[in-house]
């Protein structure tokens, strides 16, 4: 028997696969379900049961692609009404995956359909639980995102249904199971989640504030409401697509991935009315650019940041990318339903220079720098910084424009040259071209953010306070 976690780092997403005497299933999979395919492979084993835990609201679920590749059947818990065919399940049925035996538990809260799905090895052990959004490790899933979809699903509702599921379905399980949630730390789906992505349900009985024992209802929806950050634009688009179906990943990588040479590009871009995405790092973009392009680095939470600051899920992209990272820009831009990609800059940014085309570039200035322009002048400093980190720490004087609101506060950034920041300077080059986007031109980024305005004593800095959610 094994029991695998197949963490996503960059949209902290847990898909799992379990396998027994030549039989598998699939928990909570990705867009692209190949990996899946090749590790049943290995293993000499058919995938025999796709297992979802709710309709997600972060990411666009691999359930329907992976069924049709292998046949597998698509399971939801009870009250799931999905527009394709699929298992319903009832409250407290068995499916069996080869010697292993998987046990429903109907735990509505954070959705109504949402479901735990208890794990019973060969002996009749009971092993874990694949939690879902329903209990995460160090907090739960947060209960507002259903109501974006059913208005009559309010948060208080929706809150008082998970503090029933939690005492009555979960707690009373046993302490030595490990909980298996489906995300972990910097997703949007809950405030408080610990960097671990699995615990033994002891010890998060012992240490998870929504788990006290002595906590009433009233307590708990306060608690749990209490903090919580409006969640992004594109959660209800990407349930709906969970709903409702979605195009193959196989026809959006060969859509994505037509390449076009500098002209055909410019073309491409002035014909289609597309966005021009830059997934390069920050670093290399500020070098140089084609104008009005918009960057998002690959390497970090690219599909959380174009998820947030892209408004229309079926917006044309044009890519620029390093070279050999289309794929996988197609990819992670699918994974949140950004479906349409319609080619790249064949060569990328290098071919775009040879051709003598026009580009653009973002002044950066180190943390000395900052501090001699504070000193010298009335520098102004915007920080970009999520509302929390700000209120936690932050320069003296700084205004705070989250990046993810950034669109509704154009008019407030001044026509002098000012400057922005972030935490580590992937978010402010984001929010540096996207005023660079919006022909605001006088902006200057400040490399290493405030990890290294921290470093510099002589930058007068609020004292730290904790912050009480992480949204």
């Amino acid at each position: 028997m094994k029991v695998e976690q197949i963490y996503t780092g960059c949209i902290a997403h847990a898909a799992y696969y379990v396998e027994s005497k030549g039989e598998a299933a699939i928990f909570d999979p990705l867009r692209e379900v190949q990996p899946y395919i090749d590790k049943a492979n290995d293993d000499q084993a058919k995938i025999k049961y796709v297992f979802e835990t709710h309709f997600h609201a972060d990411f666009v679920s691999g359930h329907l692609d992976l069924a049709k590749k292998t046949g597998a059947s698509i399971v939801f818990g009870p009250t799931a009404k999905p527009s394709f065919e699929a298992t319903i399940a009832e409250d407290h049925e068995e499916f069996k995956v080869g010697d292993y035996t998987i046990k429903v538990i109907h735990t509505p809260g954070h959705t109504m359909e949402s479901t735990t799905y208890l794990l019973i090895d060969e002996h009749g052990k009971e092993h874990g639980i694949i939690t879902g959004d329903t209990l995460f490790i160090g907090d739960v899933g947060r209960p507002d995102l259903a109501q974006h979809v059913i208005a009559d699903l309010t948060e208080e509702k929706l809150a008082a249904h998970l503090y029933d599921s939690l005492r009555n379905k979960i707690m009373p399980l046993s302490d030595d199971l490990i909980v298996y949630p489906n995300h972990g730390a910097g997703s949007a789906c809950g405030k408080m989640m610990s960097k671990e992505t699995t615990d033994t349900l002891g010890n998060q009985k012992r240490t998870n504030y929504a788990l006290r024992p002595d906590m009433t209802k009233e307590e708990f929806i306060k608690e749990l409401l209490d903090g919580l950050a409006p969640p992004p634009g594109y959660f209800p688009k990407n349930v709906l697509m969970n709903i409702q179906g979605y195009e193959s990943i196989d026809d959006i990588i060969d859509r994505g991935e037509q390449p076009l040479e500098p002209d055909a590009f410019e073309a491409a871009a002035n014909e289609t009315m597309a966005l021009i995405l830059d997934t390069r790092e920050a670093k290399d973009f500020h070098k140089g650019f084609i104008p009005n392009s918009v960057n998002i680095g690959l390497d970090n939470n690219f599909a959380q940041w174009v998820g947030e600051l892209i408004p229309d899920i079926k917006q044309q992209i044009l890519l620029v990318t390093e070279p050999g990272k289309e794929e996988e820009s197609i990819i992670r831009l699918a994974r949140v339903g950004y479906d349409h990609a319609i080619g790249y800059l064949k060569g990328g940014m290098e071919a775009w220079k040879e051709s003598g085309k026009e580009m653009d570039t973002i002044n950066r200035i180190t943390v000395e720098e900052l501090e001699h322009q504070l000193k010298s002048k009335s520098a102004k400093v915007f920080d970009v910084r999520k509302k929390s980190e700000f209120q936690s720490q932050h320069i003296k004087g700084a205004e705070n424009t989250p990046l993810n609101e950034i669109n509704k506060h154009l008019a407030e950034f001044p026509d002098s040259e000012f400057i922005i920041h972030c935490q580590g300077g992937y978010r402010s080059m984001i929010a540096a071209s996207i005023l660079k986007q919006r022909g605001i031109d006088n902006v200057v980024d400040v490399i290493g953010g405030f990890d290294e305005i921290l470093e510099n004593e002589a930058i007068p800095k609020t004292n730290y306070v904790c912050p009480s959610t992480l949204l």
